[in-house]
């Protein structure tokens, strides 16, 4: 076996591990068997069809952030601000919706809707990278930033143009079964946005390791002085990859709001863009790889739900981000030991050379 692949399956189980033992003895401090309720939420995952459907259901929106850093990450870029294009797309959702709810078919509306909430997020991503291109902004800093404006304006539509017909709270009106997303199985909220997500994975791999856009922005992540000399447009590649990262955010929007809320309201999701960070760093970043990360992250936030939920246990509600909470810190602590091995092995590879 390859040992970036060995390693790489090595740290990030053993991560795994250690955010579910430091959850356990969370759940110890507050008198709770870890290992009862966690045999409870996995046996009651496994064996009841509509939880196991929740699990696709929360992976969908990750996979589509994930991507969404992982896609800048192989151009050396760091797109922090899934979150805000994640917002924007589902403000492109909730407006064309409400607009076409029940005025086109279901089919035309649910394309045109996913397609301009792409555009939205897409469109929001391309001027992080314009800024990066044209003025050498800090684009994690930038991006970032750019989350707390989507934010801002979401809020503002929120009380304003976008706000229910009743006006008394910051949401929008509920849309119709006829702007929904179809069920994929009978008996669960998993609708075909996973599809729609897992296709998009299989399609970025494509576009990264088989095309020459793909070729020109890993050349450009792996050493962007040296792909500039053989004839590659950095700048172009800012752009470009922000705004196919950004349209990726900016689809999980459209899931969300079509898929699962089917209405607005405030703050809603308000973690999917940072999940979708730890989420990739846990893939390295891999397309492929990043479709069961997300599943794995989904079914950490059901087991959470259900410790919950179960009876004659009083498990806080607050488990369920600690749980992953640490388990993508511990995620983010194995990155950075794979490197170090990474650096250790090739300082010996030369030292034997020398």
């Amino acid at each position: 076996m390859n040992t970036k692949i060995r390693d790489m399956i090595v740290t990030n189980a053993a991560a795994i591990i250690a955010g579910l033992l430091l959850s356990g003895l969370m759940l110890l401090l507050l008198h709770i068997n870890p290992v009862e309720v966690f045999v409870y939420s996995i046996h009651t995952m496994f064996t009841d069809k509509y939880t196991m459907g929740e699990v696709f259901l929360k992976a969908t929106p990750l996979i589509f952030t994930a991507l969404a850093f992982a896609f800048t990450f192989k151009a050396n870029l760091f797109n922090i601000g899934a979150q805000g294009q994640f917002y924007m797309g589902s403000i492109a959702a909730i407006a064309l919706s409400l607009r076409l709810d029940g005025k086109v078919p279901t089919a035309v509306l649910l394309i045109l809707v996913c397609l301009t909430a792409a555009l939205s997020g897409g469109l929001m991503g391309a001027l992080i990278g314009f800024l990066k291109a044209r003025y050498k902004a800090n684009e994690f800093l930038v991006s970032m930033m750019s989350t707390y404006v989507a934010l801002a304006v979401m809020n503002y539509l929120l009380r304003t143009f976008l706000k229910e017909s009743k006006g008394e709270y910051p949401q929008t009106d509920a849309l119709t079964r006829a702007a929904w997303l179809p069920v994929m199985v009978k008996g669960t909220r998993l609708h075909i946005g996973f599809v729609l997500a897992v296709l998009s994975a299989v399609g970025i791999w494509i576009l990264l390791y088989k095309t020459p856009l793909g070729y020109r922005i890993r050349a450009v992540g792996s050493n962007a002085s040296a792909a500039r000399m053989s004839g590659i447009a950095s700048n172009k590649i800012f752009v470009t990859a922000f705004f196919i990262s950004g349209a990726l955010a900016g689809a999980a929007g459209f899931t969300e709001v079509n898929g699962v809320q089917h209405m607005l309201i405030q703050d809603f999701n308000s973690g999917v863009g940072s999940a979708g960070l730890g989420i990739a760093i846990l893939a390295n970043a891999n397309p492929i790889g990043i479709i069961f990360a997300s599943i794995l992250f989904g079914a950490l936030g059901v087991m959470g739900n259900l410790m919950g939920r179960m009876p004659g246990v009083n498990v806080p509600a607050s488990i369920v981000d600690l749980m992953q909470g640490f388990v993508m810190l511990f995620v983010i602590i194995s990155y950075f030991f794979r490197h170090y091995l990474e650096n250790r092995r090739e300082k010996r590879r030369l030292q034997k050379g020398a």
